[in-house]
């Protein structure tokens, strides 16, 4: 099975998070839309630009210059101080936004991230549409942009999400790395740095493309294990894992962007169960048991109603918690079209530390063996393999399109 993998990498993410956070205290003036940077301190001549603004890039700012030149260049650049606890809190609300989506997220960087969707994409949904709706809700709900790299490794989705910025999504799929990437310059490759740029250029290797069309073996006898790698990168090939973060969600859920609005209460119904049954697999994947289910709807007036309730006692069970669902969906729903449905669980804990309930039913037991069941199948033959009955109906309602 081709990997699904996302490459997820913040707009100048440390101005970004202080204009965010700057906006939130009250100040006026957004400083993404001025010339601004964050950098040191100037005074104790340890003054480099960390972060620019676009407005600043125009005036040939470059990250890691000298305030002293940055602001020769720009006499009226505004100059902001760094704030790291800030930044890890947005890099952590970014992360568990993406925990929504899957449990497969490497932090490559404070602002960076992979994310592998192969075995969590809904039914209906395809890997480009994840993408767009990472980037539309990063946008709306955390109010900084991200750009995103679509493709079939790490290496091919960070190499796209480089290509044009802000706030773009980008594929590079294997076909077409002769048109996206061969005619890029060999030292926007990754791992090709200062020192054996000058060494590839004297061989006339100036793009990617006359890099992959070297023999491998020249290159491994020239440049030994480096030579094979940055060979293998130039033709695309990549088979590193993403090396998944281990930190528990503070909360999972999923949402989706209908492809038409809908005012049909037992449509939407068959679309929350889908999204739903995603939701509690990835909550049953991290044996967690949820105590709060909530749910969010969109109206074709953008107009958003949600809803949460405590269950009696918490649990992963795909049926208790639909039921909950269903009962939130027709408290929020007001006989209006519906554009965006989502549902998500919260107040996570470990089963070890819950205790007997009058709850455990036998009938409860018996769900959750039949949840644990199709879990099984789901990871042996795909996760859309095995379908709900009252799912059946659904891929019309869910048939997004490129």
């Amino acid at each position: 099975m081709e990997r699904k993998i996302l490459h997820v990498d913040v707009n100048n993410a440390f101005l970004s998070w202080t204009a965010v956070e700057m906006l939130k205290n009250g100040a006026e003036v957004d400083i993404r839309t001025i010339p601004a940077i964050i950098g040191g301190d100037e005074e104790k001549r340890k003054g480099i630009v960390l972060a620019k603004s676009m407005p600043a890039k125009k005036y040939g700012i470059q990250t890691a210059e000298p305030i002293y030149f940055a602001k020769q260049k720009c006499p009226n650049l505004q100059i902001y101080q760094s704030n790291f606890k800030v930044y890890h809190e947005y890099s952590n609300r970014l992360y568990q936004l993406l925990c929504e989506y899957t449990d497969q997220i490497e932090r490559f960087s404070i602002d960076e991230c992979f994310l592998d969707i192969t075995n969590f994409i809904p039914q209906g949904k395809t890997q480009l549409q994840i993408a767009y709706e990472i980037q539309k809700r990063v946008k709306e709900e955390l109010e900084f942009t991200v750009n995103i790299g679509v493709a079939s490794n790490k290496l091919l989705a960070k190499m796209a999400s480089d290509f044009e910025k802000p706030d773009k999504v980008h594929t590079l799929y294997d076909s077409e790395i002769p048109t996206k990437m061969w005619n890029l310059p060999v030292s926007e490759l990754f791992m090709v740095g200062k020192r054996s740029l000058p060494k590839l250029e004297r061989l006339g290797i100036k793009t990617i493309g006359e890099l992959a069309k070297r023999n491998q073996q020249d290159m491994i006898n020239l440049f030994g294990k480096f030579g094979k790698l940055i060979w293998e990168y130039a033709n695309g090939i990549d088979l590193s894992e993403v090396n998944a973060t281990k930190e528990e969600p503070k909360c999972i859920g999923n949402s989706v962007t209908l492809p038409e609005d809908l005012n049909n209460l037992e449509k939407i119904e068959e679309i929350l169960l889908a999204i739903t049954q995603q939701t509690t697999y990835r909550l049953r994947k991290h044996n967690l048991l949820a105590r709060v289910v909530g749910v969010q709807i969109k109206t074709s007036e953008f107009k958003s109603y949600s809803h949460q309730r405590t269950l009696a006692t918490p649990t992963s069970s795909t049926k208790i918690i639909f039921e909950m669902a269903k009962d939130l969906l027709k408290e929020c729903y007001k006989n209006e079209s519906i554009r965006l449905i989502g549902i998500k669980v919260d107040k996570l804990s470990s089963p070890e530390v819950q205790q007997i309930s009058l709850f455990d039913t036998p009938r409860n037991e018996k769900q959750q063996k039949l949840d644990k069941t199709l879990d099984k199948l789901k990871e042996k033959y795909g996760y859309n393999t095995v379908t709900r009955a009252g799912q059946m109906n659904i891929d019309k309602f869910m048939d997004f399109k490129d």
